[in-house]
């Protein structure tokens, strides 16, 4: 936990595929407990490894919403960031 928030760390694509299904409902246990997280924060490296899964969440509307920070490592080059993405959609600097 850090700050407050609940992490399942993972190393591979299997290990980040159940906790996935578990944190949007798609487990029946946490579904049943109510405790859904309303935003799910992902590092890029865990994005990678889920990223069909990811789009067709995101395809949904459901909550929780994803959101993609660098991992320990830093950001993955050649990646846009939010930043990027506002700077675009609104074009000023942030």
């Amino acid at each position: 936990m850090l700050a407050g928030v609940k992490g399942t760390p993972v190393s591979n694509r299997q290990e980040a595929l159940e906790a996935f299904n578990a944190m949007t409902g798609q487990n029946k246990e946490i579904l049943a407990s109510g405790s859904l997280p309303k935003i799910l924060i992902l590092t890029e490296d865990a994005a990678d490894m889920l990223a069909p899964e990811i789009q067709a969440w995101q395809m949904t509307g459901k909550s929780p919403l994803i959101v993609e920070v660098p991992g320990l490592h830093g950001h993955i080059e050649g990646r846009r960031t939010l930043t990027d993405a506002i700077r675009e959609a609104i074009g000023i600097k942030v």
